[in-house]
């Protein structure tokens, strides 16, 4: 404390010296500043004053002042909405562009303008709120495209379902054109149609320079209105779809469901209606469909690259070709019109010929084509079996007249008929045959022609068109015009003279099959020395119905004798016979000998005519003559038959005797000696046997080659004995050898003890 008053004290005294020696200076100071005090006072009113009018005088600049800031903020928060909004503006304008294209439905170019907005234009604006908006409501829009673009889609597959028939009708028109194009040119360089296509009724060459000409004018016409699936179909749902889809990277969903409702819509094209079979357009129908899905395929699998593939449309087209073939298969059996079946073929070749053109495998079509064409040949047999009963109903079963040369060509014109004698005969004169037969050979080359039809086309070698040819003609001949001419044969009112006239026609029709073979081997061009070359079997076929023929001739007069023979009314137990033959065994030879002339005075124009109408009548004669001793034979054995009196047996010989009168007559030229007779035989030596009463002859040579009495049969001779024995007990027919000659009556019982002995004998060495 002490140091301390000391320092301070030390202090005050340096401050009071400062003081003193400052005190002057402080004093003059003060004193300046009094002086200058009045002139601060004057100095501050003109100030003031002067800052009162500064204040007045600025109050107008601060006012423009304000203004201008105001302004200059303005501006700058302008200059800035601008650069701002000139960021914004591509934005908007694009979202504006992407409304628009959603608009009017460019959904392929809404997402490319979405995509530019996400990468390019939403990153710049993103600190906006609207642009949040935007980028929210993107996805939304993308839903919405795929909805809509789906949605098209789904009605262009409704569409294409409904259009396929025109789709393909189209397809299959241009193909046909093509094809007729294709032929029409062919025949520009000489392969002349037509050209062997006849033989005596050929088409003139100026008919084939009009069909030439025709083809052309309508192939261009055609070209004029050419129309592509592009022309029918506007695909671009479909382009628009699957652009959709890829930029949204969801291509296998739409693949798979384009894939899915297409193989829906095949399965609807392949399905037939109940009906289809019943006329062609209901095949047309079913075909076009088939052909405007398919060609619908082909189109997208060349202008997309992966929504179908070739192996898609392959499967579907197999798939598709298995079903084809089934309906076809089982429509077609319905079929009984040779029309619709040719009309069918000619669908199927325009069907294959078209999705051939497209790529796609068609040879099963081609093989089911020879399937239906089994069928076609099995119609046209039905159709043409009808034709040749119409035609055997109206023929007259009379050799042709003929009054004029005209007459005569026009029918050798028609049918190859040559006979050089009958030629130089004056007219009139009359053809051997009847008119059915150049009626039989016209429709056997119309069937051929109508066979051919269906052989077009094919795709098929001249060779194997032949063939077919041959082989439908063949079952024409034989099965058809054979059983046709088998009923005729077995109808009640063809008669034994129409029988004839028929084994005349065959032979005819006959000779006719070698003209038929060069008139198919002048249509295909294939000569008939080929090694697999099928012959026609009408030798066989007109043979067998010659045979039938002659058959039922020999049956006939078989029947008729039968019927003759029925009229016998033999009295049995007669003592005398009437001296004369029997009046139904007169009738019956009267008949014989009628009909036999008729047989051997049928107009024949040739040799051969001759040779086989004698041949005829001689074997129907010696059949009847067999057959007629065969009925007296049985007539005199009949179990029925008790009782027989010599009278009767010396009536019955009568009877025998006007046969063989008969058949010594020579009814029929040409037996040789005593061969007519011979058929009676067995009935003469029996009656002589009996006549004679020769029985120790008989008893003795029996089984030697020189008996007088080869042909009698023990067991025969027995059973008629042994009437006549009960005859002669019964009605004492042989009284008077009882009386006159007992031994006679041993004799009997003698004789028919030794043929029982004989017969016994007989059975036990068999």
């Amino acid at each position: 404390m002490e140091k301390l008053d000391a320092c301070i004290r030390n202090h005050d005294k340096e401050i009071e010296k400062m003081c003193n020696f400052h005190h002057q200076g402080f004093v003059d100071a003060i004193t300046e500043l009094l002086k200058v005090r009045t002139d601060a006072e004057k100095l501050k009113v003109q100030v003031t004053d002067t800052n009162r009018r500064f204040q007045d005088a600025g109050k107008e600049v601060i006012v423009q002042t304000e203004d201008i800031i105001r302004c200059r903020i303005q501006q700058r928060n302008i200059t800035t909405v601008v650069e701002k909004l000139q960021l914004c503006l591509p934005v908007l304008e694009m979202y504006s562009k992407l409304k628009e294209q959603m608009s009017t439905k460019r959904y392929y170019s809404a997402l490319k303008t979405m995509e530019q907005l996400e990468n390019v234009y939403f990153p710049r604006v993103s600190q906006y709120r609207f642009c949040q908006l935007m980028i929210e409501n993107l996805p939304k829009l993308r839903e919405d495209i795929k909805e809509i673009s789906m949605s098209d889609l789904k009605d262009f597959l409704e569409s294409i379902r409904k259009h396929s028939d025109k789709i393909g009708e189209t397809a299959m028109k241009q193909a046909q054109q093509q094809k007729i194009f294709t032929v029409t040119l062919q025949k520009r360089n000489n392969v002349k149609f037509g050209k062997t296509m006849y033989i005596n009724d050929r088409i003139p060459e100026e008919r084939n320079e009009v069909v030439l000409k025709h083809a052309f004018e309508e192939e261009d016409e055609n070209e004029e209105e050419v129309l592509t699936v592009q022309d029918l179909v506007d695909f671009s749902p479909v382009y628009q779809c699957l652009h959709i889809y890829s930029v949204l990277g969801d291509e296998e969903t739409f693949e798979n469901y384009y894939r899915k409702q297409r193989k829906k819509q095949a399965r609807l094209v392949l399905q037939p209606q109940s009906n289809m079979h019943e006329t062609v357009d209901g095949y047309r129908r079913y075909f076009t469909q088939i052909v405007g899905f398919f060609v619908v395929e082909d189109h997208i699998l060349h202008v997309t690259q992966g929504l179908v593939t070739r192996a898609y449309t392959d499967e579907l087209w197999n798939m598709a070709l298995s079903k084809i073939i089934a309906v076809l298969r089982a429509h077609s059996s319905y079929c009984t019109d040779p029309d619709l079946v040719l009309e069918l073929k000619n669908l199927i070749v325009i069907f294959a010929d078209t999705l051939q053109g497209y790529g796609f495998p068609v040879n099963r079509l081609f093989d089911l084509l020879f399937e239906i064409r089994d069928q076609y040949n099995e119609t046209l047999l039905k159709k043409w079996a009808g034709v040749f009963r119409d035609i055997f109903e109206e023929d007259n079963y009379s050799p042709i007249p003929i009054v004029s040369e005209e007459e005569y060509r026009a029918i050798i014109s028609k049918f190859p008929f040559q006979d050089p004698d009958l030629e130089k005969q004056p007219f009139p004169k009359k053809l051997p045959m009847s008119q059915s037969v150049p009626h039989i050979y016209i429709q056997v080359k119309e069937f051929i022609y109508a066979s051919l039809k269906f052989s077009e086309s094919l795709h098929r070698s001249s060779t194997e068109i032949d063939d077919m040819l041959r082989k439908s003609t063949n079952l024409l001949l034989t099965r058809t015009l054979s059983s046709c001419l088998l009923n005729l044969i077995k109808k009640p009112h063809i008669g034994l003279t129409e029988l004839v006239q028929i084994i005349i026609n065959t032979t005819h029709l006959e000779q006719a099959c070698k003209y038929l073979e060069d008139f198919i081997t002048n249509i295909t061009n294939i000569s008939q020395e080929t090694v697999h070359t099928t012959r026609l079997y009408g030798l066989s076929t007109f043979k067998d119905a010659r045979h039938a023929a002659e058959g039922e001739i020999y049956t006939k007069l078989n029947q008729k004798i039968d019927e003759f023979v029925q009229l016998a009314d033999y009295d049995w137990t007669m003592s005398e016979p009437d001296g004369r033959a029997s009046g139904y065994l007169m009738d019956l030879i009267n008949f014989l000998r009628s009909i036999f002339q008729v047989f051997t005075h049928l107009p024949t124009n040739s040799s051969d005519h001759a040779a086989m109408s004698g041949k005829v009548a001689q074997t129907a004669c010696m059949s009847a003559c067999q057959h007629l001793s065969t009925s007296l034979m049985q007539m005199l054995l009949d179990s029925e038959l008790k009782q027989i009196s010599m009278g009767a047996v010396q009536q019955f010989n009568l009877d025998v005797i006007q046969c063989e009168l008969f058949a010594s007559s020579e009814p029929v030229p040409g037996f040789q000696g005593d061969t007519l007779q011979l058929a009676f035989i067995d009935l003469r030596q029996l009656l002589d046997l009996f006549m004679v009463w020769d029985w120790s002859t008989y008893l003795a040579d029996y089984g030697q080659p020189a008996s007088k009495y080869l042909r009698v049969n023990p067991n025969t001779a027995l059973t008629l004995l042994e009437k006549m024995k009960d005859t002669s007990k019964k009605n004492n027919i042989f009284a008077q050898f009882r009386k006159n000659d007992r031994d006679k009556q041993k004799l009997i019982e003698t004789v028919v003890k030794q043929l029982r002995s004989l017969v016994n004998g007989m059975s036990q060495h068999t």
